[in-house]
């Protein structure tokens, strides 16, 4: 019984560490006239990086609250990996 009863705390201790995980994501609130109404952090954290590819999205950031789940807020994502703005070309310097 004390084996059960040890079983079920680790599982209720498990969910509850992997749930305040999962809702710890951040959003910045986009004003109207934007193409959302959130956008989400990459990082999750209120950044200079994030804002920053927010607004590249068009989102107007009026502020920040966690991200809402209701089906009528569009939710706009930032990509995970950030794309290359401009490819690398190297250049062969010839010695005389």
């Amino acid at each position: 019984m004390k084996q059960i009863r040890a079983m079920l705390l680790a599982l209720a201790l498990l969910l509850t560490a992997l749930s305040g995980t999962a809702m710890a994501s951040l959003c910045f609130n986009c004003a109207s006239g934007s193409p959302c109404n959130q956008c989400r952090s990459r990082s999750g954290k209120d950044t200079f990086a994030d804002r920053k590819q927010c607004r590249e999205m068009g989102c107007k950031i009026t502020g920040y609250s966690s991200c809402s789940t209701a089906s009528n807020v569009k939710v706009c994502r930032v990509p995970e990996t950030p794309q290359p703005r401009a490819s690398v070309e190297e250049t062969l310097c010839r010695v005389r």
